[in-house]
Formats: structure tokens, C-alpha cells, sequence
């Protein structure tokens, strides 16, 4: 079946690989017309030859960029969250029967998709997963330390001030209960803490020249309580908010609303 003619394909659905792409192409009757494995240099040429139709991928790590490029080439494509292709599944899970999932998955109407993120959302985006993942690096670093410390029976309040305020006293003066090895061990920490802490304070300073620079990160920071870090996240995630109808959706994707287990006319919130 590769090799059936794609003009007659309406309808593409795409399982991303780390190396391989596995396509599934569907008529305008719903058959599979197509069915195909390609490497990932050779998708795009692939689809540039093929006449413009509706195409389906997983929301997934290079499904964005994927998108562009065939946005550029005229086709239709839609990002659709993983949770949502798996009911269209059928039987044992491969990489062509997710592919036809998602094939299905695309052409029902009240499909919920993912816009496709432009680059610079995807670099905003970056700089936060590298941000969190220093903070949580750092977070790592203070609580060995208080751990190495109430190991040798030293607590210290809560608090990241109260711990680097109350460190160099610890250090100097406690030395009955802490030896070289162990002063030394903290010591080293805290240098980490240090650089962590010039990390952290570079990628905001980034973030924070991001949003001077963009108008939607301005208007999202009027609202009271929001500022240059949760703007910039939500730019980042939702860009200009399109994917959704009205207010009260956003703030269902955000979580705050109840979890719903109805049944038999019975209403149940958790």
C-alpha cells in the first residue's frame, strides 16, 4: 500500500518517532489508502509532493515545528492531546494503529485541538522549563543541607533567608559537632547554591526582558496579582488565548473546576 497515489488521500494521520514517522492515509470514504514508515528527513519532501489535506499528529516534543512546515506547504494540520486519540485506538498499541487513530481522531468535529506554537512561544516556553528545573536544583541543594545538619542535631528555621543567613555562623562556630569533612561537604553546597542562584536570576532577568518587549505579556500583567513570570508562562502556553470560546473554558484547562463523576442522573463533584 505505500505506493498508492495520494491525491487520493484526504485525510493524513502522523505518528512522530524519535527517527521514524509512520502515516496513515484515509480516502474520502474513511478507507486507508496509505500506509507508510518514513525517516524524519524524509517526511517533508514526502508531503510536499502530496495535494493539500487535513493532517492529524500527537501534541507531542517536535510536533510544532512539524506543523510549520507543513502549514508552509499548504496542508491543514491539527495538534491533538494524547489523551484524546487513545479511545480511537484499536486493539494492541503499534506505531500504525496510532497513526490511524489519530486519523480518525482529526475529522471528528468536536475534537478539541492544540494550536501550533510559533517560535517565539517555544523559546519562552524554554526559558521556563529551564528556570523550574533550576529552582528545583537549588530546592535539591537546601534541603541536603538542612538534612547534613539535623544529622548533627543543628535545625534552622524555615526559610531560604533564615538557612544562607544563619550558615556562616554554623560553620564558625559549630565546630563540636561538625568535622572538616562534613564543613566541607557544606561549603561546597554552597557554592552550588550560589551559581544556582546567578543561573536563576539570569534566565529571569531573560524572561523579564521578553515580556517588556511583548504587548500580550503587558495586557496579561494589568490583571492584579499577575506578573512577569506567570504572563510570560501563559503567552507561552496558550499565545493569544484563540483555542478558546470564552473565559470560563480557560479556566477549566487551567483546573479550576470541580472533577466531574455524573452518572444515572446523579451529579457528582469532587
Amino acid at each position: 500500500m505505500p505506493k498508492a497515489p495520494l491525491q487520493h488521500v484526504s485525510t493524513l494521520g502522523i505518528d512522530i518517532g524519535k527517527n521514524s514517522f509512520h502515516l496513515i492515509g484515509l480516502d474520502a470514504r474513511g478507507a486507508i489508502v496509505l500506509r507508510q514508515k518514513l525517516s524524519r528527513g524524509q517526511v517533508e519532501q514526502r508531503l510536499a509532493s502530496m495535494p493539500s489535506c487535513l493532517i492529524g499528529m500527537e501534541a507531542c516534543v517536535g510536533a510544532h515545528h512539524l506543523s510549520r512546515q507543513l502549514l508552509a506547504l499548504g496542508h491543514d494540520v491539527k495538534l491533538i492531546p494524547a489523551q484524546f486519540v487513545s479511545p480511537f485506538r484499536k486493539s494492541h498499541k503499534n506505531d500504525f494503529r496510532d497513526a490511524e487513530a489519530i486519523a480518525e481522531a482529526v475529522q471528528r468535529p468536536t475534537m478539541r485541538f492544540v494550536p501550533t506554537k510559533t517560535v517565539e512561544q517555544l523559546d519562552l516556553q524554554a526559558l521556563h522549563r529551564v528556570r523550574s528545573r533550576l529552582v528545583s536544583q537549588r530546592t535539591a541543594v537546601i534541603n541536603q543541607i538542612r538534612t547534613f545538619l539535623l544529622e548533627r542535631g543543628i535545625a534552622v528555621r524555615q526559610g531560604l533567608r533564615s538557612l544562607r543567613q544563619a550558615l556562616p555562623d554554623i560553620l564558625a562556630q559549630r565546630t563540636d559537632v561538625l568535622t572538616p569533612r562534613m564543613t566541607h561537604m557544606i561549603e561546597g553546597l554552597m557554592q552550588d547554591w550560589r551559581h544556582l542562584d546567578e543561573r536563576i536570576d539570569a534566565v529571569t532577568d531573560e524572561i523579564g526582558a521578553l515580556v517588556a518587549a511583548d504587548e500580550a505579556c503587558q495586557r496579561l500583567m494589568s490583571v492584579p496579582g499577575v506578573g512577569p513570570i506567570i504572563a510570560s508562562a501563559m503567552v507561552a502556553a496558550i499565545g493569544n488565548g484563540a483555542a478558546f470560546s470564552r473565559g470560563r473554558d480557560f479556566g477549566a484547562w487551567l483546573g479550576l473546576v470541580p472533577k466531574q463523576t455524573s452518572t444515572g442522573d446523579r451529579t457528582i463533584l469532587g
